[in-house]
């Protein structure tokens, strides 16, 4: 990825390019440039056809698909042994419903707030781990982008977004994340307020995961233990309490305007 990347920042310096502008003419943003060039995000095919057009590369970013689709199938499987039977499941999801009460769902982070959750980490993790999981989570959100998509939907304890992890930058980069995110189709982002009186969720954050072509189950994560919920009468539950979670939360409206809100606070 590193020297892709440095390739796709040669051609560009070569044509006289700044990040923004190749962004802004590919339909990118310059993040995600920069994050290419730095390696640290996985360039899509088709991203690498139109910049290879665009740079006039002759071919060389082209040339690099087929490595880089067999380097993300790689990556993929570099999840936690408690985490890869989930993770197998949610790469051929229609429908993820998730319940967030300490940190925004993994399929919904930035890259920086990924490396603060992991750089925290106790005991701590080695550099080599943590680069393995940054690409393997990042790796994993390309469901949300391909087609058909998932339907997502997201319900998010307040003091998530009001939890400062990583500092100011971190903070607002995710904010404004979520609100793009938001914003699309097939994602339905739902706040929980403070203030509620009533909350359905006390027992603890979980996930509703509807696999292709299979029966929903459940997910429940907690201190490095993942634990796959199969029993219909125990995921009929989970989904009970989901839906009695939503109508608690505030409207997906109201709650793009909250973090909207949040966003302008220091």
């Amino acid at each position: 990825m590193r020297a892709v990347g440095k390739q796709v920042k040669l051609l560009r310096e070569r044509a006289g390019f700044t990040q923004k502008e190749v962004g802004d003419r590919l339909g990118y943003s310059e993040d995600l440039v920069s994050s290419l060039e730095r390696g640290r995000r996985t360039p899509q095919g088709e991203f690498l056809v139109a910049a290879d057009e665009l740079l006039d590369a002759g071919g060389l970013l082209k040339a690099t698909i087929e490595d880089i689709e067999k380097a993300k199938a790689k990556a993929r499987v570099r999840h936690p042994a408690w985490f890869k039977d989930y993770a197998r499941l949610e790469s051929s999801a229609v429908e993820i419903n998730f319940y967030s009460t300490l940190a925004p769902p993994g399929l919904l982070q930035t890259e920086d707030f990924i490396r603060t959750l992991l750089n925290g980490r106790q005991p701590l993790l080695s550099e080599e781990t943590i680069e393995q999981r940054v690409v393997s989570r990042l790796a994993r959100q390309e469901i949300l982008t391909r087609w058909p998509p998932p339907m997502v939907t997201a319900v998010i304890d307040e003091s998530v977004l009001r939890r400062k992890l990583g500092g100011h930058k971190v903070r607002q980069g995710q904010l404004e994340h979520l609100l793009k995110l938001g914003r699309m189709r097939n994602i339905t982002l739902q706040v929980l307020p403070l203030d509620c009186e009533e909350n359905s969720g006390v027992d603890g954050p979980f996930i509703l995961l509807t696999p292709k072509g299979k029966p929903q189950v459940g997910y429940l994560e907690v201190q490095g233990v993942g634990q796959l919920i199969t029993d219909p009468e125990e995921v009929r539950i989970l989904a009970a309490r989901y839906g009695s979670i939503r109508g608690q939360a505030l409207t997906p409206r109201e709650s793009l305007a909250l973090m909207q809100e949040l966003l302008g606070e220091r």
